[in-house]
């Protein structure tokens, strides 16, 4: 009963119930007391979101536009790549299949939707005794929980990364008060 009133609540913030159209990762959480696979892993995937929500934060129309080439995706591609990452992070703690769906959201909706997978997920890898449960899910295949480390988890960081430096391209850098290292944002 636990588990389930603590899911309900992470999904009713993750979705901006009892929040002010507040999106999370303005900031990493504070870090919990003990050490434990969930709280690792939850903080692996708050790392993520922070890095997302300031590498996506006031992108113009140049900079979503902009590609280092024409095989290369746009910074809005590589969005909405990390989104479809973050469909499979979530997915996997809500114990949930992977299933394509075509969908058209804008970049702003994507941008908020992306964020709040990633909560959702952290929230239920943060109170999780056992993280292994989490699986990932494509058709009849289980993939254990460690390849959402190798796989979805650290690609999306990789992408983070390229549109940092997409938007240093287009003249459009990050704000210079985020420090990764604290996962705060200097006064």
């Amino acid at each position: 009963m636990r588990k389930i009133l603590f899911l309900m609540l992470s999904l009713s913030t993750a979705f901006g119930f009892g929040q002010k159209d507040e999106l999370p990762y303005y900031e990493v959480p504070d870090y919990p007391e003990e050490f434990t696979a969930g709280t690792v892993a939850a903080r692996m995937v708050d790392a993520l979101g922070f890095r997302f929500y300031w590498a996506t934060d006031s992108l113009t129309a140049k900079d979503l536009a902009y590609k280092a080439n024409k095989e290369s995706r746009s910074s809005e591609e590589t969005i909405a790549h990390i989104y479809d990452l973050s469909k499979i992070i979530v997915n996997s703690t809500l114990k949930q299949p992977n299933i394509s769906v075509d969908e058209s959201l804008s970049y702003p909706e994507m941008r908020a939707q992306t964020l709040k997978n990633l909560k959702t997920a952290a929230d239920i890898l943060r109170e999780s005794e056992d993280i292994s449960e989490y699986k990932i899910i494509f058709g009849e295949r289980e993939i254990p929980f460690w390849n959402q480390v190798n796989g979805p988890i650290a690609d999306a960081i990789w992408h983070c990364g390229q549109i940092v430096i997409y938007r240093r391209t287009t003249g459009n850098p990050i704000n210079p008060k985020i420090s990764h290292f604290s996962g705060k944002v200097r006064e």
